[in-house]
């Protein structure tokens, strides 16, 4: 692989909200998340605890994706976010940006997400297990 196709991973506590905003919209998230909401994206990003990016070419290159993690860094981590661009999709990012977070977090903190139906398969094939038993209150807007 050549540089300019090495992807860097690493974790960005200060992401700009408009890159975060950006990767959304092109990963595809952007139609279910308030992309067009500068403030809420804001809270979004400030109230994540772990950042876990991926760029393309060199560690300050182009963004090219996101996992957005709340943790308790001890038990517990959820992944509200895992977005890669569309034109990156299929480079193996997304399953990196899950490993980078397993290894910041390390082997005592278990990872838990919630997948929109189309990346069910992903996530199997990533090795997650298949929860049947979680319950939520939906957001209201």
């Amino acid at each position: 692989m050549d540089r300019d196709q090495t992807i860097f991973y690493g974790s960005e506590a200060d992401l700009p909200v408009d890159a975060f905003r950006r990767v959304l919209a092109e990963s595809g998230l952007g139609a279910i998340r308030p992309v067009d909401d500068a403030e809420r994206l804001g809270r979004m990003v400030s109230g994540a605890n772990l950042i876990v990016t991926a760029r393309r070419g060199a560690p300050e290159g182009p963004l090219v994706g996101v996992a957005r993690c709340v943790t308790d860094f001890s038990w517990c981590a959820f992944v509200p976010e895992l977005a890669v661009s569309r034109d990156a999709q299929g480079l193996g990012i997304g399953q990196g940006l899950l490993a980078e977070a397993r290894r910041l977090l390390g082997p005592e903190v278990a990872l838990f997400l919630v997948s929109v139906p189309e990346a069910v398969g992903f996530y199997k094939r990533a090795g997650m297990e298949h929860l049947a038993d979680s319950f939520m209150f939906r957001r209201t807007r």
